[in-house]
This record gives structure tokens, sequence and C-alpha cells, in this order.
């Protein structure tokens, strides 16, 4: 089971949701798990309702079984300093650094440099132990960049080889990459059944593959039910109004002539939906011929709430995700 869960995936296609819902699913039965977030949209914090999150650890949910979900916000300047004080033990001199606005001029100008520390911190939560040898945590959730953008943000040690090419910098790049590019890891990316994001999702599995990164799943998020049946589908593409009204009158419904065209153009749209799912479904078993599984997350229409996220995890357990 990989112990670093990197989530991905287009924008509006629900990949914090996702990877919070990951979270809770990973930590049961008495599990402990990290959520990290990397983009500084404390969109962790909307998720599960709650305050800003600090550059800090901090307990956030409980799982089911007893498990524990922490956070962590990363911060680029913050992670910095803690580099800093780490490899040059500067204290004080990193401090006073920050006021003269070097560090946000080091990760504002070499944005390799800034992603080595954000995966880094992520990374070191991977293999913290604590005293009695075992791993502080089971499992570290990553709610990472968008598709477009994972690939080279993952690929740190690529970015930082024309900035470093020896001394602490080369070398945490190179740690970096030995989790990321190691069977601890597994990138999930995160679509829904729209010609754009499987688009984007088949396109960022080809790039993750040729940097040799680990491939996890892909998560269909807000699937809709199907309402209709085949034929109830087909019949919507025809003219069947006059059927429908003479329905509604023999099922004692009043002003039924006046609903027959809401219900049309209802089943017409529902119809239009279907099809477009079964052809982005077919794009999608295409990734199964190049070993890469599929899971699928209800849509949920009270929205993504406490309650939803739970219901979200149950449904990821179900279907193995993360193991």
């Amino acid at each position: 089971m990989s112990r670093l869960q990197v989530v991905s995936g287009k924008g509006g296609t629900g990949k914090t949701t996702v990877a919070a819902a990951l979270a809770l699913a990973l930590a049961t039965e008495g599990k402990r798990t990290l959520l990290v977030e990397v983009e500084g949209r404390q969109g962790i914090a909307q998720v599960f309702e709650t305050e800003a999150l600090p550059y800090e650890e901090r307990k956030i949910a409980v799982a089911p079984g007893g498990g524990e979900v922490f956070a962590l916000a990363i911060d680029a300047e913050r992670a910095l300093l803690d580099y800093l004080q780490m490899f040059y033990k500067l204290g004080s001199a990193g401090r006073a650094l920050k006021k003269l606005g070097a560090i946000d001029f080091a990760t504002t100008i070499a944005p390799g440099v800034r992603d080595v520390l954000l995966t880094g911190k992520a990374c070191e939560a991977v293999r913290r132990r604590e005293k009695h040898g075992g791993y502080t945590y089971d499992h570290v959730v990553m709610d990472a960049p968008p598709t477009g953008r994972i690939t080279r943000f993952l690929n740190v040690n690529d970015e930082v080889a024309g900035l470093a090419r020896i001394g602490p910098i080369h070398h945490q790049a190179q740690a970096v990459m030995r989790v990321l590019k190691s069977p601890e890891t597994a990138v999930h990316l995160v679509t829904l059944l729209e010609e754009m994001p499987v688009q984007e999702t088949a396109d960022g599995i080809a790039e993750l593959r040729e940097a040799e990164l680990p491939v996890g799943r892909v998560i269909v998020n807000m699937v809709r039910p199907h309402v209709l049946d085949e034929a109830a589908v087909r019949a919507a593409a025809g003219d069947h109004r006059d059927a429908i009204a003479a329905s509604l009158a023999e099922a004692g419904i009043s002003g039924g002539t006046k609903l027959v065209e809401p219900l049309v153009e209802q089943a017409a749209e529902h119809a239009q939906r279907v099809e477009l799912e079964r052809t982005q479904r077919a794009v999608l078993a295409g990734l199964g011929d190049l070993g890469v599984s599929t899971s699928e997350l209800p849509f949920l229409g009270d929205g993504a709430d406490i309650a939803g996220l739970y219901r979200l995890a149950k449904e990821l357990r179900k279907q193995g995700v993360g193991a």
C-alpha cells in the first residue's frame, strides 16, 4: 500500500474533496493520516468547514474505527526557513532574511526550489518516525496542483538540475525524488465524465509515465445516476409529446399538457448526457489497457459537506482506492 497518495485533477473536478475523502478512508481502523495542501488556497479548511490551517500539523477529523486525520497547509517561505535552519543553522538570521524580503525573493525567482520545498515537506512527513521506530503517519495524502502542472511539480529533480548540481539543494531534490518515484507513492488523477477533463487525464497519465512517476488510479468524480432506462432515453430523442400527455392524463395529473414540454426537454438533456458519459467511459476504459484502474464516486446532491465526505470515504474504502 502506497504511503504517499498524491491527488491531482483538472480544475473543477473536485480533487480537494476527493483528497479529503481519501485521507478519511485511509485513516480507518486506528490509522493516522496527514492531509497536505501545497497551493495556498485553504481548500482543505473549506472542505472540513474549519478555520484556516496554520503552518503546523493539526488534527481536523476522526475516521471510522478511531483513526485520525491531521492537516497541514505548507507555506513555501516557512518551509525555506525550516530548510535553512536544518542545513545551515541560521536560526534568527533566517528570520532576518524574511524581514528583508530575501525568502520571498528566493521562492519566487526560483520556482524549482519552491517545488522542492513543498514536495520535500510532504516527503519528510512520509519518512518521519517516532522514538519507538514506527512511522508518525501511516499515510500522507497530498492535495496537489492540477493535472496540467502535476508532472512538472513532482519532477523536482529535473527542475533544480540547472540551479544546483551539487550541495544541499541538489541532495534534497534527489532525496525527494527517491520517495516520489518509489512504490511508496501513487499519483491519482480526478476527472469528470466530460471530454476536456478526460482528455487532460489521459495526457497527464502519459506525462507521468514518461517522467517515470507512479500512476495510481483514475477517480471519476460526481457521477450522476441514470434515471431513465435505455428505452426512455431512445424515446426522448423522438417526438412523443402526445403519448406523454396521454400518460399524464391517465395518471390523473391535472394540467398535464403544461408539463409535457419541460419533461421532454429534461429527458432530451438527460439522453444527451448519458450519451456523452458513454463516450467518455469508453475513453477511460482504454486506459485500463495501460494498466490504470478506474473508480467512480457519486454526485452528492446535497453538496460535499462533512457527511458527504464520510460517504465518499466509505465508497473509496469499498473500491480499495489507496491500496
